[in-house]
């Protein structure tokens, strides 16, 4: 049995293999045994609507966990911003590795930084959250944009900005960074200038409840402050009753890197995606140690968040 693969359920994407690819590696060093990958198509690869139109939450995910409830797959990797908050009974988040650089990225033409983008320049997302930051932002400092709602994978967005129909496209660095492909970058994109979505450059390695040795040897590959800060931002987002496609943006981190006694900083951001009206605020606290004291901060903020109006500024709600 020792010798037996493992099964890793795997969307089809570049992007998915890569990332499923390097787990993969992870579990076969500490279990001792090979891992074969097992593609999965899910509803999200094959529809052509925008995100925001067939609602986000879990059109990633949901063929993957079919699989896992049905024994086909021993474990799936998801990227933990695709993960709709409310976990299933049955299923077990066993292992979320440290997370990659969790900041968006600008690729455009002639190697520009975002800021020295020209009057009128059209920049692509697929992303209501990337784009009410960026219209924020330019509404903010003079700038003079246009964001156009794009679909596809890195290959086909960053080809908009080849060809010419764009000027720059957003994307997030954890995905151009597994795929070797950071040297295409021509601008990160500070935290302060746009935060990211709850969980991105995380990643979510899952499997059935009732594994107990399976949940045992995934989790040595489990970052517990990654956990603590991705439980933080799922926590807001849920409180807020929105789906991974909606305009909302959160970020906890070490408020120090200095400190001894360590403090995280939980930031989260609410828009309408013309950028017009933002509701934005942090709290901190010290580094949750447990699920339900990072939860709690979370809400807390999410709370915050409400009373200062940010529900009417998410368009329709989550259901």
């Amino acid at each position: 049995m020792k010798d037996k693969a493992l099964r890793l359920g795997t969307r089809r994407s570049k992007l998915a293999m890569a990332q499923s690819g390097q787990v993969a590696d992870a579990v076969s060093q500490v279990t001792g045994r090979p891992v074969e990958l097992v593609e999965i198509t899910t509803y999200g690869d094959t529809s052509r609507e925008h995100l925001a139109q067939i609602g986000g939450t879990g059109v990633f995910v949901t063929a993957l966990r079919e699989a896992l409830v049905r024994g086909e797959v021993d474990f799936a990797v998801h990227s933990l911003k695709d993960l709709p908050t409310a976990q299933p009974a049955d299923l077990v988040l066993a292992a979320i590795p440290v997370r990659e650089d969790p900041r968006d990225v600008i690729v455009a033409r002639d190697a520009l930084k975002f800021t020295d983008l020209p009057r009128g320049a059209r920049i692509g997302t697929g992303s209501p959250r990337r784009m009410a930051q960026l219209n924020a932002y330019a509404r903010s400092h003079g700038l003079d944009i246009e964001t156009r709602p794009i679909r596809g994978n890195v290959d086909t967005r960053i080809g908009y900005v080849r060809d010419g129909e764009l000027d720059a496209v957003v994307l997030a660095a954890a995905g151009l960074s597994r795929l070797g492909r950071l040297d295409e970058v021509t601008d990160f994109l500070s935290v302060d200038t746009i935060l990211p979505a709850p969980g991105q450059g995380a990643l979510a390695v899952e499997c059935a409840a009732d594994r107990a040795e399976l949940i045992a040897a995934l989790g040595e590959l489990d970052d517990p402050f990654t956990r603590a800060a991705v439980t933080a931002e799922r926590a807001l987002l849920a409180a807020l009753e929105a789906g991974c496609s909606a305009p909302v943006g959160a970020l906890a981190g070490l408020l120090d890197a200095g400190q001894t006694d360590k403090e995280m900083r939980l930031r989260g951001v609410v828009g309408t995606t013309d950028g017009a009206s933002m509701v934005q605020l942090s709290t901190t606290g010290p580094v949750p140690q447990t699920h339900d004291r990072a939860t709690e901060l979370g809400r807390a903020l999410a709370a915050e968040m409400l009373a200062q109006g940010a529900a009417g500024l998410m368009g329709e709600r989550a259901q």
